[in-house]
């Protein structure tokens, strides 16, 4: 465990309880926070994580767009349900990035896992993108991605990132609780 580690799991805390509470806030600091990851994950040799940190630091500007800028009225976005047909073609989005960058990472690097850190980073993308458009559902499948990488940070002896995602899981279970309030109460006035 390094200063910075401890440094981005406090960020990372951080930015999911202002995701939680849909404060826009959480874009920027959550940007700090995977700017850091990537040095950690360049460090630890997991490649498909370091490629999920830049592609969030992307994720993060778009998301801090959509909640401050996006929607029709360019208000920001409001909490909503993404249709099936939307669920099942980011899911399906998932798993075909699972297997091409796990191919790509098995093949071409000296990853220490390379298919279930390849999985845990496509899925993480599509919970992200989710989330930037403030759809419920990305609470569900976080749940289920932060629950893998705890088990997954165990494995690999990095417990401070474990202890991080249990909280993330834990966030998750609220974020999810809050943001079907909100959508039931929108519905109902």
């Amino acid at each position: 465990m390094s200063w910075l580690e401890l440094l981005a799991a406090g960020l990372g805390i951080i930015s999911v309880w202002l995701t939680v509470r849909q404060n826009p806030w959480c874009w920027p600091i959550g940007l700090v926070m995977v700017l850091l990851y990537t040095w950690l994950f360049y460090d630890w040799r997991l490649y498909s994580n370091l490629l999920l940190q830049v592609l969030f630091a992307a994720l993060q500007l778009y998301g801090w767009w959509q909640w401050t800028r996006g929607g029709e009225r360019h208000e920001g976005r409001q909490v909503s349900m993404l249709p099936m047909p939307g669920v099942v073609r980011d899911l399906a989005a998932g798993v075909l990035g699972a297997l091409l960058l796990g191919y790509a990472m098995a093949t071409f690097t000296d990853a220490s896992a390379p298919w279930l850190d390849a999985a845990l980073t496509a899925f993480s993308l599509v919970a992200q993108w989710w989330m930037a458009q403030k759809r419920a559902q990305c609470w569900v499948l976080w749940i289920v991605v932060d629950l893998c990488y705890v088990a997954f940070f165990i494995a690999t002896d990095l417990y401070l990132t474990a202890v991080l995602y249990a909280l993330f899981t834990l966030l998750a279970i609220s974020g999810w609780l809050g943001w079907r309030k909100d959508l039931a109460l929108r519905s109902a006035a």
